[in-house]
């Protein structure tokens, strides 16, 4: 939006979505993103002048967010209610918006969190309701020796053989402060928080875990995983549809 930057008032807007029918979030050249279809909307309500979002980071192909936050600069909304409520019913299904507040233009959906959060979901007998949403694995897992593993990814610690090669980042250090295995009946979630999360390093983190609930893999030896900081140490990532980006967090944000 080209409008004077002085007159816009910057929003954050709290969300989730479906990831399955998305090529991620950001933007693609030729693939639909949740970032276009969102933008591409909130266009329409400003007289479909061009419009950008900016996401507090990004979801791969097929993964979804439970919570989600993203900041836009736009002309003072007058009525929040009625300007979600439009947004929503130009949304699709996979995507809902869950409140809309103003922010000072210092707070950055991305660098402004402090905390995220995400879990991977696995159930394991066969659930035709699940498949979107959860990885089938009707394999019997030492949950135990899976939760002793995950307590050694706390700290801050390289998590090089954790990530996705190649990518642009500066460093690797991630400070993560939960690590854990949660069961549900049949199903599973592993959950853990940082400060930051390296491209594909909870799916691969969540393949090492399940190797060791395999028995394939002592816990003990997330260790020498993490000290190699060679992503041919860990274990195959599993697929993208379990993952879900469960919580964003930001310390000292006043709503409204």
């Amino acid at each position: 939006m080209d409008s004077n930057a002085d007159a816009l008032q910057r929003y954050f807007l709290e969300l989730s979505y479906d990831g399955t029918d998305f090529f991620g979030w950001q933007k693609q050249p030729k693939d639909i993103s949740v970032q276009e279809v969102i933008e591409t909307q909130l266009s329409k309500l400003h007289s479909n002048q061009p419009i950008s979002v900016v996401g507090c980071g990004r979801t791969d192909t097929g993964v979804h967010a439970h919570h989600y936050i993203l900041h836009v600069d736009v002309p003072p909304i007058q009525d929040l209610n009625k300007f979600q409520f439009k947004l929503n019913r130009m949304l699709p299904d996979a995507i809902a918006i869950h409140s809309v507040y103003p922010v000072s233009k210092d707070w950055h959906a991305r660098f402004s969190a402090t905390a995220r959060t995400y879990r991977y979901f696995v159930h394991q007998e066969k659930n035709p309701f699940e498949t979107r949403h959860s990885l089938h694995f009707p394999q019997t897992l030492d949950v135990t020796a899976m939760n002793s593993a995950a307590k050694l990814l706390l700290g801050e610690q390289d998590f090089t053989s954790l990530s996705k090669l190649h990518t642009d980042v500066k460093t690797n250090i991630c400070t993560v402060t939960k690590a854990e295995w949660v069961k549900d009946g049949n199903q599973l979630y592993f959950e853990i928080s940082a400060d930051r999360f390296l491209r594909n390093m909870v799916r691969a983190t969540v393949g090492t875990l399940l190797e060791v609930g395999l028995g394939k893999m002592k816990p003990e030896e997330i260790k020498s995983v993490l000290e190699a900081k060679d992503r041919g140490a860990a274990a195959t990532s599993v697929p993208p549809q379990g993952l879900f980006l469960w919580k964003i967090e930001y310390d000292g944000l006043q709503k409204g």
